[in-house]
């Protein structure tokens, strides 16, 4: 009887070990296993790499008396050009070579380049990204004698040719001699090494002494999906001015042409307020030589963080925020101006703050009189005033403001305040920068989650990842065929997957106990059960071979 119930108990102990290990071990590990989705490592790791390739398409149309009948025989004609970059394949310029249509003979007749340019444009409206190049003869009174190459408000440029240029020789010698100043042309209207490396400025060191490349990647707000405008006007002094501006027909005939010429890049909001008993955060020096009170430049960096505290900010929104504001000094300090380092009048009475907005001092000094009531009443001419806010706003988006080359003229870029080529130079920049932050981005959250392995992984973040990563490669692959539009579009739809899935709260790790935790939680839970059975189950190892023993020696 004590051997049969010394054998149910070995039995019951190897069942509850075999149910145990069988049982509960897999089902334990099952239960507490983290759930990672399934990511594309290897496309991240070679989207990592950031191997852009940029395309564009020019057209070079010749007009008559440009091109003997002899050169004329080989038109039309196609040629590829390719240009090193930083970090990047060699960027392709497809060039087109033709002769001008009838129809386009009579538009280059006009009395003026800015007319002929829009008959132009009226006939074909160019692709985003692409350019056309019209040579006409010397004998065309199209450019002032001084000038030999227009460019235009769209994406059409005119470039005159001397006789000599091509009298007695072939086709092939002409565009040689061509080629310096389609080049220029190319590095005014399309993308030039300098945008691609101020796009690429958080992964591409700057060379030294390439100042103009970092003070333009500093000057100009980081690609968003959104921005929002504020327009303040400050008036410290209510009771010696009353002030009024029309600040919404103003944005509407100044601003919103820009911002909608814009859209393709981004949404934008406007708001605007008033601000009173708002004083700068340093007191004006009067100057006798000026009979006038002055700011220097030295310090207008101390001038914008007291004011700031009383712009108020959207809490709601993550887009950034470009602040403009009008301050009209108080009678105590009127008149005053602006100064720039070498002690001279800033002709606008204003200045800007990279990537935060721009200040504009506005003086009232010539209402006052002897006889004058107060307050003022103080009509704002907003002409003035947008044209400086309108000129800040240019810069503080990334609209490089260029030197042309000697001999270019450059047309006003209207009443859009934006020229055609000018939008394509800035999506080709927004682009390859939403290209390059997107890929940080999902680059650095692959290895966020290849280092720590207990954050969970759901199926909308992979689905974000592989969305991003998707969009990626089609926006490559479009700006390598010079599609810039589509590019611009993919480029932004995976900025916003990438952000989307790297900010998704599920991803804080600090969510999950890490392994020293576990084991602190398990251990009280697993160990007063597991002792029984292992002191069981080494009890019955050791019944086993001591049996063992006693059978070898009843044989011996």
């Amino acid at each position: 009887i004590m051997f049969a119930g010394r054998r149910r108990g070995q039995l019951a102990a190897l069942s509850i070990a075999a149910v145990v290990i069988i049982v509960g071990v897999p089902l334990w590990w099952r239960t507490t296993e983290t759930y990672r989705a399934w990511l594309p490592v290897s496309q991240i790791k070679d989207l990592a790499k950031l191997q852009l390739h940029l395309s564009a398409d020019v057209e070079v149309v010749f007009a008559r008396g440009t091109v003997t009948p002899e050169q004329q025989k080989k038109v039309p004609l196609t040629q590829t050009q390719d240009e090193e970059h930083t970090n990047m394949k060699p960027a392709r310029y497809e060039t087109k070579y033709r002769t001008a249509t009838i129809m386009e003979e009579d538009a280059l007749k006009k009395p003026t380049a800015a007319e002929a340019d829009l008959s132009l444009h009226m006939l074909s409206e160019s692709p985003c990204g692409s350019l056309v190049v019209y040579v006409i003869p010397e004998s065309s009174s199209l450019l002032p004698e001084d000038v030999n190459v227009y460019i235009g408000q769209r994406r059409t440029a005119l470039v005159r040719i001397s006789a000599q240029m091509r009298v007695g020789k072939t086709l092939e010698q002409l565009l040689a001699q061509l080629e310096p100043q389609i080049k220029q042309v190319l590095q005014v209207m399309s993308f030039s090494h300098t945008d691609i490396t101020v796009a690429l400025s958080d992964r591409v060191r700057f060379r030294p002494g390439n100042k103009e490349s970092i003070a333009d990647s500093m000057r100009a707000f980081k690609s968003s999906p959104g921005y929002e405008i504020t327009f303040s006007l400050l008036n410290p002094d209510p009771k010696s001015h009353q002030l009024h501006w029309d600040i919404e027909g103003a944005v509407q005939t100044y601003i919103q042409p820009l911002l909608t010429k814009l859209s393709p890049l981004a949404n934008f909001s406007m708001d605007s307020q008033t601000l009173y008993y708002t004083m700068l955060g340093v007191t004006p020096r009067f100057d006798s030589s000026f009979e006038a009170y002055t700011l220097n430049a030295d310090s207008l960096a101390h001038v914008i963080n007291p004011v700031e505290a009383r712009l108020g900010s959207n809490a709601a929104s993550s887009n950034p925020v470009l602040n403009f504001l009008l301050y009209v000094p108080d009678i105590r300090h009127s008149p005053l101006y602006i100064h720039d380092h070498r002690k001279q009048e800033v002709p606008s009475n204003a200045f800007h703050s990279p990537r935060w907005g721009g200040i504009m001092v506005y003086n009232v000094n010539g209402f006052y009189g002897s006889e004058t009531e107060f307050p003022v009443h103080v009509n704002i001419n907003m002409a003035k005033v947008m044209g400086v806010f309108l000129a800040q706003l240019r810069l503080l988006l990334g609209v490089q403001s260029l030197s042309p080359p000697p001999g270019f003229l450059v047309a006003p870029c209207g009443s859009t305040g934006l020229a055609d080529w000018e939008l394509d130079r800035l999506m080709w920049s927004r682009s390859v920068e939403n290209i390059a932050t997107a890929t940080t981005t999902i680059t650095s959250l692959a290895q966020l989650l290849d280092q720590i392995g207990n954050i969970v992984i759901n199926d909308n973040i992979a689905q974000q990842v592989s969305s991003a990563v998707t969009s990626l490669q089609l926006a490559m692959a479009e700006l390598e065929v010079g599609n810039l539009g589509f590019a611009l579009q993919y480029s932004k739809e995976a900025i916003l997957a990438s952000e989307k899935a790297f900010f998704d709260p599920s991803l804080l790790h600090l969510l999950y106990f890490p392994d020293d935790q576990k084991f602190a939680i398990y251990i009280p839970l697993f160990l007063p059960m597991c002792v029984p059975i292992l002191l069981s189950m080494l009890k019955i190892v050791s019944e086993a071979r001591q049996r063992r023993r006693e059978k070898q020696a009843k044989k011996e």
